[in-house]
């Protein structure tokens, strides 16, 4: 490794602790020492419900009780039935004073079981000196005002000691009846439901208290419920952390001590079961965590994470291994791509292990757990890609000067020029665009060459006449076939066309029934061939209508990424995707390596992963030899991206274990690296469309049942948010600075590879459960679509955008202004159908021409790079 390495990877690992050591950075909050005159006790476990019928045991109690020993004084309890009947026993043990409670949900019965057990609770116990007749029954809405007051009435007949209900401070305002039935107002205040901040928060509580004794005067006031959750959703201002919970509760007991306030502090454990009743803050109020490990420091000051020390060590171990493994593949990659590229390694590790970090922290429904997992795997995958876009974006921008780059020049042929046997299949294509393509080869300057025409499963006997009689004209280098049936796709003709090839031909040569060869093609390239070792040559798919309309010029610039920037830093790895058209192939190297695949849509690239798998050499030039059409309507585009991505998936299944490193004859690990991560953007639109569909059936959850559905942790939506932003910044990026092209141009071929998203997600799942397909041609020279038929070619992206606008506004709308973290999913929703809307715009604009519109457009120039 270079000095100049280790520098770096000591820089990036620097930053990475300062980040951490800055946000973990000690906060200064007011000390506070004493007893805790009160607390609420809930004994659950971390799989524990009452709602399910569990119960603790009293040795489980009594652990629980031995840990508030000479932190507490008293406690309050919530429920008098089963074990709960023991707490008062137990807590006499350390001397601590019980308000019990019994819970009232409303069922007649259960009520009243329930009550008789409070009763026998408060006269059987002297430590008993109040108790509350049910918790939040009112603001439930379980119970009437009326039916409370009968069980107040009927437990204040039975027992000595004080009696009330607890319920909200605003649930008392709008019920003061109450207050004629009970010995003193049992209170809950919590501003963080009101969303107030933390800063504000005691000024807050004990504003609401002195309401509370201005309305009942005369009557003692309780504060049976008074804290802040340290984690959970985000409510207005209110921000739920362990720092604002240590923070309030310092300021609280500061206050309560000098106003001499009589109150319970809620809770002593954290209670994971009260997420299904209030959502995720409910399962954080606890001094202790659910593993009864304390959470609360009331002295010295707070940091964010305690441990992050160990966090930083943990983000610079888990980087380390792949920053040596990046620097030792790339010393050809300048210092400033190094540098980059090694911080955004770190980053991701620290983001990783902060992911880690969070799920570990936190509790989850079963459901959410599901979510969560289901998303940290669809993340994982998205992460990859991003990872593989940043490596792309970084060699094309900091590579030192190309190695295998071609600049192909007209050199002398031998006496004897290798011959090469041209290929064009064709089916059902429009004879005039055929005859130009044919009159286009005829016109090559290379002495030694023939052409094979072959028509194929096309039935209208109009269209392949006027081609057969081309090839009668132009003379015995042309040959024309037509097959009426002929199976195994585009494969199966170019097969049928290698049969037929003249014994003498050396090399094969495809292009497709649309494209305009330069003269030069052969003369420039083929005497590449004089290296033995080179199997293919491959020049770039190129377009000559891209001025036409505004649709088409999109179209173009968006092809134009791959062909100028992606396979120009492939060829570097000899890892390029051969295509199946301006391809030149050694007839030796298709012929050792078994023809064309007949099974696979994509023949071309299949062919080509298995020449390089023989140790042939590939080599691309970047710059055009020819140029054919681009497709004329949204419904062709799509077409022709669908059968690549299909195919794509066909070729990874057949050749997974070529691409793994297995397998007869060997790929390096760059040419396995390019065609894994060639394709992972194709699969990470097919993480988007599972993402879409998991989002709008979460939405819909979060809407119906807000109080059951939780926001997944604003970290994984906010690294799915980086990730569409990190693709649009390298988009912008690599298109202005090596492809100059304008920020229109740029925009445009955005929405245009956006358009394609749905599609290639359909044919990557597609080919994930089934294995054969139809070949989907790609079909030229036909009519712009009108604007109904526009639309109805993007009908599935339509619908999704629809719902996914709609439930990011309604979201926004609904809660928006209360939990700052249903904006983060409305963005989210709203990133989500950018691809969507993207597909409706592109088919709008495909359409405009047929109802009037007619851009302007001068033919686009792409600037060609290596």
């Amino acid at each position: 490794m270079r000095r100049w390495d280790a520098a770096i990877i000591l820089l990036v690992m620097g930053v990475s602790v300062t980040v951490w050591a800055f946000a973990n950075r000690p906060q200064e909050a007011v000390p506070w020492s004493g007893l805790i005159q009160g607390i609420s006790f809930s004994p659950f476990g971390r799989d524990a419900s009452p709602e399910a019928g569990d119960a603790p045991t009293s040795d489980q109690i009594d652990d629980d009780l031995a840990r508030l020993d000479g932190l507490v004084t008293r406690i309050r309890t919530y429920r008098a039935g089963n074990e709960f009947s023991a707490i008062p026993g137990l807590a006499r043990r350390y001397g601590f004073k019980v308000t019990a409670g019994a819970w009232i949900d409303g069922n007649a019965e259960a009520d009243a079981t329930e009550i008789a057990k409070l009763v026998r609770l408060a006269n059987g116990n002297g430590n008993v000196d109040r108790v509350l007749v049910g918790n939040e029954a009112l603001l439930r809405e379980d119970v009437t005002a009326a039916e409370l007051i009968d069980h107040l009435k009927t437990v204040r007949r039975q027992v000595k000691v004080p009696v009330s209900t607890s319920e909200p401070w605003h649930v008392w305002l709008a019920h003061p009846e109450l207050a004629d039935h009970v010995q003193f107002i049992a209170v809950h205040i919590l501003p963080y439901w009101e969303g107030v901040p933390v800063d504000d928060a005691v000024a807050y509580t004990l504003d609401r208290l002195d309401e509370i004794r201005a309305a009942f005067p005369g009557k003692p006031v309780v504060l049976t419920e008074v804290g802040w959750p340290s984690g959970g959703r985000i409510r207005g201002a209110a921000v739920p952390t362990q720092v604002n919970q240590a923070r309030f509760l310092r300021a609280f007991l500061r206050a309560a001590e000098w106003r001499k306030l009589d109150y319970f502090v809620v809770e002593a454990f954290d209670q994971p079961w009260k997420m299904a009743m209030e959502g995720g803050a409910g399962a954080y109020w606890g001094l202790f965590d659910v593993d009864r490990q304390m959470k609360v420091t009331f002295t010295g000051p707070l940091i964010p994470v305690e441990g992050w020390p160990r966090l930083a060590a943990a983000s610079a171990y888990f980087a380390l291994l792949p920053l040596l493994l990046f620097f030792t593949a790339a010393r050809r990659l300048a210092g400033p791509g190094r540098l980059v590229y090694g911080g955004l390694i770190q980053a991701v590790a620290m983001g990783a292990v902060w992911a880690g970090h969070v799920f570990a922290s936190h509790y989850m429904t079963e459901a959410g757990l599901i979510v969560q997992a289901g998303m940290t795997l669809l993340l994982a995958v998205l992460v990859a890609v991003l990872m593989t876009e940043a490596l792309e974006a970084v060699e094309v921008t900091w590579s030192r000067p190309l190695r295998r780059a071609v600049r192909p020049r007209r050199r002398t042929l031998p006496d004897r020029a290798p011959k090469v046997s041209i290929h064009v299949p064709i089916c059902s294509e429009p004879p005039d665009m055929v005859v130009k393509t044919l009159r286009a080869l005829a016109r090559l300057d290379y002495p030694n060459f023939e052409v094979l025409v072959v028509d194929n499963n096309t039935r209208d006997e109009a269209l392949w006449r006027p081609v057969q009689a081309c090839c009668s004209h132009l003379g015995p280098r042309f040959r024309f076939f037509h097959v009426e049936r002929l199976a195994g796709f585009k494969a199966g003709a170019l097969n049928f066309a290698l049969r037929r090839t003249a014994p003498d031909a050396e090399i094969i040569g495809v292009i497709d029934s649309d494209y305009l060869v330069a003269p030069d093609w052969l003369g420039a390239l083929v005497p590449m061939f004089g290296d033995d070792r080179v199997g293919v040559v491959q020049a770039p798919q190129d377009y000559r209508d891209g001025g036409e309309s505004a649709f088409k010029r999109m179209c173009f610039w968006e092809y134009a990424g791959f062909f100028q920037c992606g396979m120009v830093q492939r060829n570097e790895r000899n890892a390029i995707i051969q295509h199946g058209t301006m391809t030149l192939v050694r007839r030796a190297a298709l012929a050792r390596v078994g023809g064309w695949g007949e099974w696979c849509i994509c023949e071309d690239a299949e062919l080509g992963l298995r020449i390089l798998a023989a140790g042939y050499d590939a080599r691309y030039v970047a710059e055009s030899f020819g140029r054919g059409l681009t497709p004329d309507s949204l419904a062709a585009y799509q077409k022709q991206r669908f059968r690549w991505a299909y195919g794509a998936v066909q070729i990874v299944r057949r050749h997974k274990r070529a691409l793994l490193g297995g397998g007869p004859g060997r790929l390096s690990l760059g040419q396995r690296f390019h065609f894994i991560a060639g394709w992972l953007p194709w699969l990470a639109d097919a993480v988007n469309l599972v993402l879409t569909g998991l989002a709008l059936a979460w939405t819909a959850g979060l809407l119906i049942w807000p109080d059951r559905f939780e926001y997944p942790l604003s970290l994984f939506l906010a690294a799915a948010l980086s990730f569409v932003g990190g693709k649009l910044v390298k988009t912008a990026w690599l298109y202005r600075t090596r492809m100059r092209a304008s920020w229109a141009d740029t925009l445009g071929a955005a929405v245009a590879g956006l358009a394609l998203s749905h599609t290639v997600a359909k044919a990557v799942l597609a080919g994930l459960i089934t294995r054969n397909r139809p070949f989907l041609r790609t079909p030229k020279c036909q009519s712009r679509p009108a604007l109904l038929r526009g639309a109805a070619m993007v009908w599935q992206e339509t619908i999704l955008c629809l719902l996914l606008c709609g439930g990011a506004v309604a979201v926004a709308l609904t809660v928006g202004r209360v939990e700052p973290e249903a904006l983060l999913w409305s963005a989210m929703l709203g990133v989500l159908s950018l691809p969507h809307g993207a597909a409706l715009t592109l088919s709008m604009i495909n359409a405009a021409p047929a109802f009037g519109v007619r851009p302007r457009l001068g033919a686009p120039a792409v600037v060609r790079n290596g």
